[in-house]
């Protein structure tokens, strides 16, 4: 059976405030295009179909005509919700749709539950996991404290024992949007950290022959069976150095994994540059960059006049500007942003006591600290996708 393999879609997101809808309807023209030019037997989509909870008309539309035209090619598609998506918004008409061939799976209690599709050498169970947050669904796992692992560990537990109790040869197939050990991340993933945690090792899918992974926005192989397709589109800098692909995975009969990376048609390439303004400016090395979307990183040590302006004489697709004058760590005009780069909600309020008393948070107060930034985060997803 040969899948093509993709992932968040983010239907309805901006670059910088440049409307990426055009860009995400020619995505889904070349997705078609391969599903029939590469005689593909199944379409897995796993998670981020919408941006948010409550997506734009607009791309509302987009989805309405990207599952007509899956449809018309008569070829199934699986699809789950995403840590971006409502699931129950996502999941409305689930059981309608089905009969067309699209397959929405937004319903923790159904990842038990395949979609089944049979080819010439006997069936492939596809398993959905659509996003599961942690503090939402740790009851209908079963688990005692809300985690990652323990939830989605449950969650394969199920798929395991339904596998278990069908036809010798069975080849199964699990759609998941977590963040699993060994993944790189970007800046345009939303922060998914629960108890301090956020991946999950890739152990858990032990079992089922492929796992289609979401959430990631950069292709990856964990293992030859676990893979990222990575998000079709660039949504933040991070992300320049990505290839934007899918995968499209042959599944022969003994369950075996053969991978090829397809490439998606990007808008535009995407360049992150750093200097002196008069540098940037003046440097013809970087002639090659002046049609993309440019990030430019000012080292100037005092902010240059209109640098805006000047860089979009030579860069008129820059789209962001940074002030990152060179200057030693504990030079007190380094910026506070500066000083935050690359530290966690949790780090910064550790740092913050210690400030404040002269001391660090106890380990009992560290708990305290982790339970308020885990229950927040909770109660903002239920605020999402409430109705």
């Amino acid at each position: 059976m040969r899948l093509l393999h993709t992932s968040d879609w983010h239907l309805g997101r901006a670059f910088h405030r440049v409307n990426m809808l055009g860009a995400q309807a020619d995505f889904v023209g070349h997705l078609v295009a391969t599903v029939r030019e590469r005689a593909v037997d199944a379409v897995v989509v796993s998670g981020d179909v919408y941006d948010r909870a409550v997506p734009p008309l607009a791309a509302v539309e987009l989805f309405d005509d990207t599952l007509h035209r899956l449809a018309d090619l008569g070829v199934p598609t699986v699809m789950i919700s995403g840590n971006h998506d409502s699931a129950r918004r996502l999941g409305v008409g689930a059981g309608l749709i089905d009969r067309a061939g699209i397959h929405l799976r937004t319903e923790p209690s159904a990842c038990g539950t395949p979609v089944v599709i049979p080819d010439a050498s006997g069936d492939v169970a596809f398993y959905g996991l659509p996003y599961l947050e942690p503090a939402l669904v740790k009851a209908e796992f079963g688990v005692e404290k809300a985690g990652h692992e323990a939830v989605l560990a449950a969650a394969m537990d199920r798929v395991r024992a339904d596998l278990a109790g069908r036809a010798p040869g069975t080849r199964s197939v699990v759609l998941a949007h977590a963040f699993v050990t060994g993944g790189e991340a970007s800046d345009s993933e939303r922060d998914i950290t629960v108890g301090g945690v956020a991946a999950v090792p890739a152990g858990v899918f032990d079992g089922v022959d492929y796992a289609a992974l979401g959430h990631l926005h950069g292709s990856q192989t964990i293992t030859g069976r676990v893979r990222y397709s990575g998000s079709p589109l660039p949504y933040s800098f991070s992300e320049a150095d990505h290839r934007k692909s899918m995968w499209l995975v042959d599944l022969d009969a003994e369950g075996t994994v053969t991978a090829e990376r397809l490439d998606c048609p990007v808008p535009r390439e995407l360049a992150r540059i750093r200097g002196t303004l008069e540098d940037l400016l003046d440097d013809p090395d970087l002639a090659r960059h002046e049609e993309a979307w440019v990030e430019a990183t000012l080292t100037d040590p005092v902010r240059p006049d209109d640098p805006m302006a000047r860089l979009t004489e030579r860069f008129p697709h820059t789209l962001s500007l940074v002030f990152d004058p060179e200057r030693g760590p504990d030079d007190p005009d380094v910026s506070y942003a500066r000083r935050l780069a690359g530290r966690n909600d949790r780090e910064i309020a550790d740092d913050f006591v210690a400030h404040v008393r002269g001391a660090g948070p106890d380990e009992r107060e560290q708990t305290v600290l982790q339970e308020a930034f885990d229950s927040v985060r909770a109660d903002s997803v239920v605020r999402e996708v409430a109705p």
